[in-house]
Parts: structure tokens; sequence; C-alpha cells
């Protein structure tokens, strides 16, 4: 076997505080919160002078993880990609929920945008695409069964 299990997802953000209050409406819970930098960090990301807060929340179940990171420095003069939702490269994360519509009225509060529209896959689901702060695509799924 080549890996054990998925740790965690990664995502840079510009406001962490804003990113942060998305996914706890969104039902994660804080798991930590650091400053990193140092020689570590500058050779593990390949930068130099890194300085960057972290946020790591995970899901009520305890089984998956995101990385909310801000860096302070090095910055940047690149924007947060908002790139159709077909275009290689996009991450997206998906949640199953319990009552999408509830959700979307929670997000849209933090800023959250629908993408398309809600749609109904046959009798199994519900599923909904918006993006959150700095463009990231988040998907809802309701199970209908």
């Amino acid at each position: 076997m080549t890996i054990r299990r998925m740790d965690h997802v990664g995502i840079v953000v510009e406001d962490l505080a804003a990113a942060t209050a998305f996914f706890a409406e969104l039902g994660m819970e804080l798991e930590g919160e650091a400053t990193v930098g140092g020689p570590w960090a500058d050779d593990l990301l390949g930068l130099d002078g890194v300085q960057a807060d972290i946020v790591v929340v995970r899901t009520p179940d305890g089984h998956c993880r995101v990385e909310l990171s801000t860096f302070h420095s090095p910055t940047t003069t690149n924007a947060a990609p908002k790139a159709p939702v077909n275009t290689p490269g996009i991450l997206r994360l998906t949640f199953v929920v319990d009552k999408l519509d509830d959700v979307l009225d929670r997000l849209r509060v933090h800023g959250a945008e629908l993408v398309g529209t809600v749609a109904q896959y046959e009798d199994y689901c519900r599923y909904a695409y918006v993006r959150g702060p700095d463009g990231i695509l988040i998907g809802l799924v309701q199970e209908l069964h």
C-alpha cells in the first residue's frame, strides 16, 4: 500500500477569519490554530521568508480536515482563481448535509454564491455548488433516501 489515509486538504485564503467563519457555519469544528514560518517552512514550500497563520477545521465525524492558511510573507501578486467548475486543476470540496436549503441560506450570510442551481439527481440526491471565500468551490449534497 502506498498511502494509509488522506490527512487534509489545504486551501490558501486572503481572509482567514472569514474563511474560518464560513466553514464553521457549514458545521466544521475548530481543531487548531498556529503561526508557521522559519527555515523548515521555507524548505517545505520552496519559498523564502514564510510567515503564515493557519486554522484547521474538521468534520463533525472527525474523518476529514481542511487546513486554511493565509500568508503574510512572501506576498503574491496572483488573485484567487475564480475559473469555471470544469477548469482542470480547480479544487472542489463536497460535503453531505442534512437540509440543503437551510445550509445555503446560512452560507449566503457568509458571502456564498450559488454557481448554477440546485439540481436533483433522480431520487438519490439534491446537489448544489457554491463559491465561498476566495472563490472556494463547495459541493453540497442532500441525500434523499
